[in-house]
């Protein structure tokens, strides 16, 4: 039985949510391994001028820790 972490991450994107939420698991996925899971906690977006600008996810990753 492994044990896991849970770390809270942000990811931004001028396109979408979900390419917000891939850039946050693929950065984390530079520095962490072993990722299991990523839960997304709240969705924001940046407005500028009336229009979005920038979407943002926070999430939630665990990872297996490693013995």
């Amino acid at each position: 039985m492994g044990i896991y972490k849970i770390i809270d991450i942000v990811g931004t994107s001028p396109k979408s949510f979900a390419d917000a939420a891939k850039n946050a698991v693929n950065g984390a996925a530079k520095t962490v391994r072993k990722i299991r899971r990523a839960e997304v906690t709240k969705l924001d977006v940046k407005v500028e001028k009336d229009k979005p600008t920038l979407f943002r996810d926070e999430m939630k990753i665990s990872f297996e820790i490693e013995r």
